[in-house]
């Protein structure tokens, strides 16, 4: 990630909190997200059969989360209904990343006979980095732990997955932080 991207992520992430009237520690909706910054919500299976995308699970799996069809100066995020609530949550927020941070499709590449569009490397990490922040900022995160709540408590808490709570806990150093302040 280029140098200070971090620090951008976390204040496009509070601007845009704040933009939507959310306080730092309110738990964030995906999808409201999504609609906030202009782009529909729709589910795989209204644009094509669940058998295909579960097909297409058991070739690839993971290889389908979610996209974004740009039509004109309307936005179309396409999320999997095979992802658990809160990896869904992380994979619109991820998507509405691509958007906020202005990325351009780069590639097509071919899975199972299918055609999937997609961004560069650094770009995803971006992007990944960013949905992170929007989903669990680290004011929220800070505010948590200081409540007692460890990673499955925020996962259920902020409807996220556990992975993107543990992930963020440990990335954003703050439980070396509340940790060195309960040791002075």
């Amino acid at each position: 990630m280029r140098r200070g991207f971090k620090s951008e992520a976390e204040r496009i992430a509070d601007q845009v909190r704040e933009d939507m009237g959310l306080g730092r520690t309110e738990p964030l909706d995906a999808v409201g997200l999504a609609r906030h910054v202009g782009a529909d919500v729709r589910c795989a299976d209204e644009l094509t059969s669940l058998a295909k995308l579960q097909a297409l699970e058991e070739l690839q799996p993971g290889s389908f989360s979610a996209c974004t069809f740009t039509f004109e100066d309307r936005h179309v995020i396409v999320y999997s209904p095979l992802a658990s609530p809160g990896r869904r949550q992380s994979d619109v927020a991820h998507e509405v990343a691509h958007l906020l941070l202005e990325h351009a499709v780069k590639e097509v590449e071919q899975v199972g006979g299918l055609s999937f569009f997609t961004c560069d490397p650094d770009e995803e990490q971006e992007a990944n980095w960013l949905a992170g922040c929007l989903l669990l900022p680290r004011s929220l995160l800070l505010a948590a732990v200081k409540r007692g709540l460890d990673s499955p408590e925020i996962a259920d808490e902020y409807s996220v997955s556990g992975q993107m709570a543990s992930f963020r806990l440990r990335t954003t150093g703050v439980i070396r932080q509340i940790n060195a302040s309960r040791s002075r």
